[in-house]
């Protein structure tokens, strides 16, 4: 790719937050967003994935990225908020494509960022750099974009382990 290629393409996601941590998930991955839904505990599930959902008739896992990505500041999730929404994904896990969900606390807008805009993770960062594809600077602070399929992809390994 030419560096003026680089240069002029824009990745377009949607902005959520987790704790204060805001982050972007690509819009392509994205199937929909849904207000809170019953949710049910799965015996044995890891902490990262406890949960699953109903959604349209099919069983969806719910995951809470918060706990694979080290966000620490969980204060502001300790109670139910009227703001949370579950986002529905279409992920790559290994080979095949899977339908999860994920808690978002706020879910913002979807807006494209310049691709010359994303930066790497810095070496000395507290995030793990294996579940990130890089960071932004975003108008009030840095905005993680998570790599979706390692994420997913290391959580059903687990999962299968068990």
């Amino acid at each position: 790719m030419s560096e003026l290629t680089r240069k002029t393409e824009e990745l377009t996601v949607l902005t959520l937050s987790i704790g204060k941590q805001m982050l972007a998930i690509p819009a392509a991955n994205l199937r929909e967003i849904l207000d809170p839904l019953p949710r049910t505990r799965v015996p044995g599930a890891g902490n990262a994935a406890p949960w699953v959902l109903n959604v349209r008739g099919a069983v969806v896992p719910l995951a809470d990225l918060g706990i694979p990505l080290g966000i620490l500041d969980q204060t502001s999730r300790d109670a139910e908020s009227d703001a949370r929404r579950f986002v529905v994904l279409e992920v790559d896990i290994g080979c095949d494509k899977a339908i999860v969900a994920i808690l978002a606390d706020v879910v913002h807008d979807v807006t494209a960022i310049p691709a010359d805009k994303i930066e790497p993770l810095p070496a000395a960062s507290q995030f793990p750099a294996g579940f990130l594809t890089g960071l932004y600077r975003g108008s009030d602070s840095f905005v993680l974009l998570p790599d979706l399929s390692a994420i997913f992809t290391t959580l059903a390994q687990r999962s299968a382990a068990a």
